[in-house]
């Protein structure tokens, strides 16, 4: 269950809260029924999460319960270092980390705190990759229209 689903341009963005801090945030299909606020913390999140909607350069000062390997902690810290409106490949980012491309991308896909920790500014070399573990479908688009409201666009391509 849910603490407060949302709604976003391309789909739904909920929140789950454990022990006082924030330990998800899902993606979920545009059809998915919103849900109020069951907590103060959930509306705290819900307030940042809109505030974000509507302007991409807003500071998150959610409490994060954040789990995972040590490696997942140390690539979540370099996906908060990319500015937003920027990108890095998951290539570069695995150089910069010196690891595989792909265990970049799984790490990615594993991160339970996207848009706070911006797992969507990690792209493929040849387009704009996967997303949540997805190819296709409504995550994709969300990945796209994150993409271009923190670029500030329409829409967004990538350029060679």
């Amino acid at each position: 269950m849910y603490d407060v689903v949302i709604p976003f341009p391309k789909m739904k963005v909920a929140v789950r809260t454990r022990e006082e801090r924030v330990a998800e945030i899902c993606y979920l299909p545009p059809s998915v029924a919103m849900r109020t606020p069951t907590s103060a913390l959930a509306s705290r999140a819900a307030r940042q999460l809109e505030q974000y909607r509507e302007d991409p350069n807003t500071r998150f000062d959610l409490p994060l319960l954040i789990e995972g390997t040590e490696f997942q902690r140390r690539l979540w810290e370099a996906l908060c270092e990319i500015p937003r409106g920027k990108t890095l490949t998951y290539g570069e980012l695995a150089r910069r980390l010196g690891v595989d491309a792909r265990v970049v991308g799984q790490a990615c896909g594993d991160n339970r705190l996207p848009i706070v920790i911006p797992c969507h500014r990690v792209v493929a070399a040849g387009g704009i990759g996967g997303f949540a573990h997805a190819t296709t479908g409504y995550l994709l688009e969300a990945k796209r229209w994150l993409l271009a409201h923190e670029c500030g666009a329409d829409a967004f391509e990538l350029t060679p």
